[in-house]
């Protein structure tokens, strides 16, 4: 995604004395007036820059073996082997003054957003959700799509490993996905590495 979409997409972390502001003046001023000037702008950059706040554009989030127990199970065969619950994630943030991410969904728990859709609502001004595009052939990823749009996701992912055997992403499916995407305004975001390692076996 280019900056302007991911600017765009992590607007909601984002508050506007994150940013600083400069002026400019062609006017002649006295000394004082200027040496005054830059130590006001110093100031004011200085205290902008302080406010800016620190955002992590791609990371997942997974249950923990307790949780995917009891409500957010993983899909089989994708048990993760590292921890990757929100408050290790939130301890980690803090330790590292993070102040907020982008969260993917995970393959760990595939077209299953329940978990990830838990955390978007219980620390909404934390983090946004990127939602996994559901290539199922009769079509009900479009409707996922849409009422995870609905429960907040600003973002959705296409992963080619995910397409159905032989089939690429631009079939009938990819392409309505797509559309219903530049509907609903949101940004569509594309795992690229199965290309680039089909290039590198041939």
């Amino acid at each position: 995604m280019g900056i302007a979409v991911v600017t765009k997409l992590l607007k909601p972390l984002l508050t506007a004395s994150a940013f600083p502001h400069y002026s400019h003046s062609n006017h002649k001023k006295s000394p004082f007036t200027i040496s005054a000037a830059k130590m006001s702008s110093s100031e004011s950059q200085t205290k902008a820059f302080s406010s800016i706040k620190t955002i992590d554009s791609h990371l997942h989030v997974w249950a923990s073996p307790e949780e995917a127990a009891d409500k957010y199970p993983y899909f089989p065969g994708q048990e993760p082997t590292l921890p990757g619950n929100v408050d290790f994630l939130l301890q980690n943030m803090a330790e590292a003054s993070v102040d907020g991410a982008l969260i993917v969904q995970p393959i760990n728990h595939k077209f299953d957003h329940s978990l990830v859709t838990s955390v978007l609502k219980k620390y909404p001004t934390k983090f946004v959700g990127c939602c996994l595009a559901n290539p199922a052939e009769d079509g009900s990823g479009i409707k996922q799509l849409e009422q995870l749009v609905k429960d907040g996701f600003r973002a959705v992912r296409f992963n080619p490993y995910l397409w159905p055997s032989g089939q690429q992403m631009t079939n009938e499916v990819g392409k309505a996905m797509f559309s219903r995407a530049g509907e609903l305004g949101v940004p569509v975001g594309f795992m690229c590495m199965k290309q680039f390692m089909q290039l590198k076996l041939h």
